[in-house]
């Protein structure tokens, strides 16, 4: 599969799986036309250029004639693109302190973008501005810990209490190169903070669903990948790959049991194009993972949770159900996003063939792409990403285990 069936060795003029994926970029393109003599305004421009430019990358370009008007779809505005901040507020927890805390920390990557020394005025209040909401409002996070993560929140709460003080000491020593790492730094304490919220898990899988994999919160991973040839010559890579069950459970669950028992160890990057890297593919003529108990291919049923709702939508994409204004609560959006790849006509044809989407491409703009509420989002690179694009079609995965999580994964084998 690719994010359609790929089939083994084929290349990128097959475009996102296979071509049968095109048709569907070819009417995205036909529904944004609306003729040459027509004045078009700039997002209509840009989501003619969008598709078009889709189905050039598929392979399938073909001239769009008489086709139906569309509206223009309105992009929103700032979204998120760093994958670490993406699964914090993905995270199903309401608490407003913790969250204002996570804003302003947040906040201090804008800030770095101005030039010189003048960047650390922003990056001073927003640590301040940290260090007092935890300082005054401390009892209100403390209450909605889950009982038994507790000791855990507590104990975050008081790193990233050092973590802000010192901080705050190397703002005021002006030591601009310093101040990525410590943000990065108190971000895990928030995020550790945050998911030490979570109570249970948010939401019942489906009965139909419920005897699959299912991974009930996150899991962390650590991939290895050791590539033939780089700019650099011969090197090997390790990533880390965050899964998401608390807003992907079946999909992050039959993932996270493929890993387990050690299906990817040995496996090579089957597509790497700019676009996307691809493999999941095993040998043989299967094109998924062969269940030994049926033997007969383990299929993944498409799963994506909008913003708002309470559990996901199983079986059917966001465009199936004409929602695909709606934003999923895992997006395209990062570098190094992590989806299943299926049949483009066969929502739950996934199987084992994964890819990771390369960013930023003029494919999928960030906020606005082809790809949210098509293809099930389960998990993200947060730590590496940037070794992606020097990943070639042949280079060995050595391995990809699990870190921390694997108890959060239930009916495994």
């Amino acid at each position: 599969m690719a994010l359609a069936n790929l089939s083994r060795g084929q290349t990128s003029a097959g475009a996102i799986g296979t071509r049968r994926a095109a048709p569907a970029l070819r009417r995205v393109a036909c529904q944004a036309y609306k003729g040459d003599n027509e004045a078009r305004n700039p997002l209509e421009k840009a989501a003619i250029g969008l598709a078009t430019a889709a189905a050039v990358v598929m392979g399938t370009f073909a001239p769009l004639v008489a086709p139906p008007s569309a509206d223009a779809i309105l992009v929103a505005s700032d979204p998120v693109k760093n994958a670490a901040a993406i699964l914090r507020n993905a995270l199903p927890i309401d608490n407003k302190p913790i969250r204002q805390i996570q804003k302003d920390l947040e906040s201090i990557s804008e800030a770095l973008r101005i030039p010189g020394s003048k960047s650390l005025g922003p990056v001073a209040r927003s640590v301040r501005g940290a260090q007092d909401v935890l300082s005054r409002q401390k009892d209100a996070i403390i209450k909605d810990f889950a009982p038994d993560k507790k000791a855990y929140g507590l104990a975050n709460i008081d790193k990233l209490a050092d973590s802000l003080t010192e901080f705050q000491a190397i703002v005021e020593a002006k030591d601009k190169q310093a101040v990525p790492l410590k943000q990065r730094e108190a971000l895990s304490y928030v995020g550790n903070i945050e998911e030490a919220m979570v109570k249970g898990f948010p939401f019942q899988v489906p009965k139909e669903y419920a005897d699959r994999p299912l991974l009930l919160g996150r899991a962390t991973l650590e991939m290895r990948v050791k590539c033939a040839q780089t700019p650099e010559g011969p090197q090997t890579f390790t990533q880390t790959v965050v899964l998401d069950g608390y807003n992907a459970p079946v999909s992050a669950g039959q993932f996270a049991d493929l890993v387990a028992r050690g299906f990817y160890d040995g496996m090579e990057v089957q597509r790497a194009d700019g676009f996307v890297v691809q493999t999941g593919d095993p040998e043989g003529p299967a094109d998924g993972f062969v269940d030994p108990k049926t033997n007969e291919i383990r299929r993944v049923p498409f799963e994506v949770r909008v913003q708002g709702e309470k559990e996901p939508i199983y079986d059917f994409t966001l465009e199936d159900l004409g929602r695909v204004n709606e934003q999923p609560v895992l997006p395209f959006n990062a570098y190094g996003t992590l989806a299943w790849a299926r049949n483009e006509f066969e929502n739950n044809s996934a199987s084992s063939q994964v890819f990771f989407l390369l960013k930023e491409s003029e494919l999928t703009p960030t906020g606005s792409n082809l790809l949210d509420g098509r293809f099930a989002v389960f998990g993200y690179i947060t730590q590496g990403q940037d070794a992606l694009a020097d990943f070639r079609v042949g280079d060995k995965i050595e391995y990809i285990k699990f870190v921390d999580g694997k108890e959060n994964l239930k009916n495994s084998q």
